[in-house]
């Protein structure tokens, strides 16, 4: 089979471009206009391709970028080019991407999860908090989880959007997850009230921490009946 080169893909890419879904996502600080469905499509057809999936990030493109992490080898990636990346990650879908798809998996996670969480850019700090939350959720051992709440309770309520978001992710899963903490967690999302107002769709979890909270305990107690 001949090897697809990144000006084929990237001819692909233009012609799914869609103004009306361009709209919508710029609208969340996405600029491309590529239906989601459509390009998780391509990949699938590339399958695994790191040398391509390079290059495409390397184009600066943002559906090209998407692809990129869905085509690429997580492990593959030095710490310093993850780094490099994510500060380079230029819109929301592709910081989420990158954290979510590839940093998880990478065998540098640890590392990178403690040097971006204090990191004065805040985009990368939210990175470092969510790593925290999914340690959290996954493997808690090793993490001082008072500390954390102390840091919530202090910093949150006056953080940038993006950094607030992933502190309250955090706060959230500490309720969800550890029993012993669920008082002061609900005690401090009742009381910091952030993303109290936040527009929830009917039959979804709100993301104010009380309620996202007490709805998963919820579901877990039922679970286990």
């Amino acid at each position: 089979m001949a090897e697809t080169t990144v000006t084929e893909v990237l001819a692909e890419l233009a012609e799914l471009e869609d103004p009306r879904i361009r709209a919508v996502n710029e609208r969340h600080g996405d600029d491309h206009g590529v239906n989601l469905t459509q390009l998780r499509a391509v990949a699938k057809r590339l399958k695994t391709q790191q040398h391509l999936a390079v290059e495409l990030w390397a184009s600066r493109e943002t559906a090209a970028r998407l692809l990129a992490l869905l085509i690429c080898r997580p492990k593959a990636f030095e710490r310093d080019e993850l780094d490099a990346m994510l500060r380079d990650a230029r819109t929301p879908k592709v910081h989420d991407w990158l954290v979510g798809y590839v940093v998880k998996k990478n065998p540098h996670a640890e590392e990178l999860r403690l040097a971006w969480i204090d990191d004065p850019d805040p985009a990368v700090a939210s990175a470092g908090w969510a790593l925290t939350s999914d340690r959290v959720a996954k493997k808690p051992d090793g993490l001082d989880l008072t500390a954390l709440l102390d840091t919530i309770e202090a910093d949150m309520k006056d953080a940038p959007d993006r950094l607030q978001w992933a502190m309250n992710t955090c706060l959230a899963q500490i309720g969800i997850e550890h029993a012993e903490f669920r008082a002061r967690a609900l005690d401090i999302g009742e009381r910091l009230k952030v993303l109290e107002d936040y527009p929830t769709p009917p039959n979804c979890t709100s993301p104010y921490a009380p309620s996202w909270i007490n709805e998963m305990v919820r579901r877990k107690e039922l679970a286990a009946r």
